[in-house]
């Protein structure tokens, strides 16, 4: 039986992807952000609640899957910490495995998607402590040389 799809074609499998454009300057501010919020909670600065801490941890966070997605060709479906581990579960799994349940209850301490009925709840200055730490296991992750795509996805010689 001949196959049904016209030789033009190419099969998903067939596509290989490139870096995308600016994935190393997505990076470095993604090590900026957690830096700072590193310094900024160490240091107890008070301009630096929990909540600002979150969102400077959470940006690191979303820097750093960002430019690892981009560097071998691939994005999320969406913006959620939910989406970005459902991409690094996806296409670099390495990175991820253990440190998926606690990046995705990041989510929780903001629900604003709808403005209506968002939700914000502060975290503690410990709990701040947490994220910290899981952001750095994860830069750490995606900086040694753990963004290479899973053997299905590389390229064919």
């Amino acid at each position: 039986m001949t196959s049904m799809i016209p030789q033009s074609l190419v099969a998903l499998a067939d596509i290989r992807p490139r870096a995308i454009d600016d994935w190393a300057q997505y990076r470095l501010e993604g090590e900026q952000f957690l830096r700072l919020a590193e310094q900024a909670h160490h240091r107890q600065k008070k301009a630096f609640t929990p909540t600002i801490l979150y969102n400077l941890v959470t940006r690191a966070i979303e820097k750093l899957v960002m430019a690892a997605l981009m560097r071998c060709g691939r994005l999320p479906d969406n913006h959620t910490l939910h989406d970005l581990v459902a991409a690094l579960e996806r296409w670099l799994p390495e990175t991820v495995r253990g440190l998926a349940g606690p990046l995705c209850e990041l989510d929780s301490f903001q629900d604003i998607c709808d403005p209506y009925a968002g939700t914000i709840t502060a975290p503690s200055r410990r709990e701040v402590e947490s994220m910290l730490i899981l952001a750095r296991k994860l830069e750490e992750r995606l900086a040694m040389g753990t963004v290479v795509p899973p053997k299905e996805h590389r390229e064919r010689p």
